[in-house]
């Protein structure tokens, strides 16, 4: 219920006024039946105006870490995150597995295949873990491209700005039934995740690289450390 309240009463209408966010292809959602979300990654707040612009609700995977705290807690709840606990295995395979029983409950789950926010506004390699999810839980992937939520909310920013108008647009479901005897072929999982970020690139018309943005972001990360490093810093000692 905190879910729907959410989104139709309290935080939902105040971006829309904010916003007034756009939609695109809404008719190529699949109306039942589960099915994923495979959307691109440039804001934190995509998780927000996703879920809003999509008619059924969509659920998250998230770090069972953010439930800790009870005062954020009970917003990742009613936002449809699903904590992801590890318990001894590795956290990737752990969200694998929340979202394959997300989807075979009949859910609809929303994955950023590129793994985290893109670090310049290109799109980046998918990982595989969005088709092994398709290909486990037998259901369509739908491709999504988001637009301007880096101008509402840029990477290093703590606020967002107003002023910015959001685009979603929805592509036509992709169907893998021909790979659903081999969701663990590795080959076959590259395959199809490569598809699923074609069909990303065709909506959002964004560069591609062909490297992973968690990659990408450990490098600049390195370079920024590098160069403070070797920046002279300015003396503190008093003159004689």
């Amino acid at each position: 219920m905190m879910y729907w309240l959410l989104k139709h009463i309290f935080l939902g209408p105040l971006l829309k006024v904010l916003y007034r966010p756009r939609v695109k292809g809404l008719e190529n959602l699949p109306r039942k039946g589960p099915f994923i979300l495979a959307i691109n990654h440039l804001s934190f707040v995509d998780s927000l105006f996703v879920p809003l612009l999509t008619p059924r609700r969509v659920v998250y995977l998230g770090k069972a870490d953010y439930f800790d705290k009870w005062y954020m807690a009970w917003f990742f709840k009613a936002a449809g995150v699903i904590p992801v606990r590890r318990e001894g295995g590795s956290a990737s395979e752990a969200a694998l597995l929340a979202g394959i029983r997300a989807l075979k409950q009949g859910l609809v789950v929303g994955i950023y295949p590129e793994g985290t926010r893109s670090p310049d506004g290109r799109l980046y390699r998918g990982k595989t873990g969005v088709a092994r999810m398709g290909l486990e839980a037998r259901v369509p992937v739908v491709p999504v491209a988001v637009f301007g939520t880096d101008k509402v909310m840029p990477l290093d920013s703590k606020r967002p700005r107003l002023g910015v108008s959001v685009t979603i647009q929805f592509g036509k479901p992709l169907s893998f039934e021909r790979f659903y005897d081999r969701p663990a072929d590795r080959f076959v999982l590259r395959s199809v995740t490569d598809e699923i970020l074609y069909e990303i690139m065709m909506l959002s018309g964004q560069e591609y690289v062909d490297e992973y943005a968690s990659k990408v972001k450990d490098q600049l990360k390195a370079e920024r450390a590098e160069r403070e490093r070797s920046t002279p810093q300015p003396s503190t000692r008093t003159p004689a």
